[in-house]
């Protein structure tokens, strides 16, 4: 008899550490990853107009690097090439509303050693998962004109601090409103860096684009979340989908509703740009849904699949998830009615 209670609570205890352990929870104390932070920006704004070109120099201008992106697609001024380029950064740096923008960034990542550590430990997850996959060498701070969150070559990463300083400061609450819609400012969340960069890592450098049914780039989207959530295991699940509380809470509550709609509206495997746009581009909320959804509901559904498929499939390493074609992924999810 007390052989078979022991037994018994032996087995409970089994069956709740087996349900309760995440396989994306590893230890990296033995990964190590090596690379520099840069303060384009500051170097921008801070140094002498004599000083930048040997400032600029240091770092390669490639046509595809973060300073040929800073310089001529988000700031206008082109390659630097002559004093005509010098006389543009002076430009861009004495114009009104570029200081009192400036004056924000440094007011709001004064300290960026927090942000530093989140990433470094996000691409050390990384690299436990992929230890021969390689990881960037240089992470720019940039001021992006609100051109974008963050540029990734394919060894550098540029992170535009302008798109994080909250919609409750007077520099976004200037942006007009024709081309920032509020959703876009609320959006603006520096506890968002972190995902952003290895995501848009992920997606830049590790899981090869799509161009053709819905699905398969629902499925693609799953996989860039899921390799996020690998880089950050612990962290909340709204940050991971840059959704509220109760944005991520209304998606977990609706997901077989957001799949019916899919099947219904015959939208898994539509080729129309629209449909794809709808479900996977942000917004105020998903087109189709209720207002009151989130937005990109397909990358949500698209991470819920990927991870029961990885859930029920624990001997599948992450190298071996993202070479696996989008119809075997979809073949094995069981939506609860």
């Amino acid at each position: 008899m007390i052989r078979r209670i022991f037994f018994y609570f032996s087995s409970l205890i089994l069956l709740l550490i087996s349900c309760t352990s995440n396989r994306l929870d590893v230890n990296t104390s033995k990964t190590s990853v090596n690379f520099t932070f840069v303060n384009l920006d500051s170097m921008l704004i801070n140094s002498s107009l004599s000083e930048i070109p040997q400032l600029l120099n240091r770092y390669s201008i490639s046509s595809e690097g973060v300073l040929a992106y800073e310089l001529g697609h988000c700031l206008g001024i082109g390659g630097f090439k002559d004093q005509g380029s010098l006389d543009r950064i002076q430009m861009f740096r004495t114009e009104p509303y570029i200081k009192r923008l400036e004056k924000q960034i440094a007011t709001t990542f004064k300290s960026k050693s927090d942000l530093q550590s989140q990433i470094l430990d996000g691409f050390s997850h990384l690299k436990y998962h992929f230890p021969k996959h390689p990881m960037p060498t240089t992470i720019f701070y940039i001021n992006s004109l609100f051109v974008s969150n963050v540029y990734c070559s394919s060894n550098e990463i540029g992170i535009g601090l302008d798109r994080y300083l909250g919609a409750k400061t007077s520099v976004i609450k200037e942006l007009p409103s024709q081309e920032f819609f509020q959703w876009m400012k609320d959006g603006m969340r520096k506890e968002y860096i972190p995902r952003d960069v290895l995501s848009e890592w992920i997606a830049k450098n590790m899981v090869t684009e799509v161009d053709g049914a819905f699905a398969d780039k629902m499925i693609r989207w799953g996989k860039i979340l899921y390799l996020t959530e690998a880089a950050f295991p612990n962290m909340d699940k709204h940050l991971l989908f840059r959704y509220t509380k109760n944005g991520y809470d209304w998606a977990e509550h609706n997901e077989t509703s957001i799949w019916k709609y899919l099947v219904n509206e015959e939208l898994l495997f539509s080729k129309n740009e629209r449909d794809h746009a709808n479900f996977l581009n942000e917004g105020p909320f998903t087109v189709g849904l209720p207002e009151k959804s989130p937005d990109r509901l397909g990358q949500y559904l698209g991470w819920r699949i990927v991870h029961e498929f990885m859930d029920n499939n624990e001997s599948i390493s992450l190298q071996q998830l993202i070479k696996i074609p989008y119809n075997t992924i979809l073949q094995s999810y069981e939506i609860e009615e």
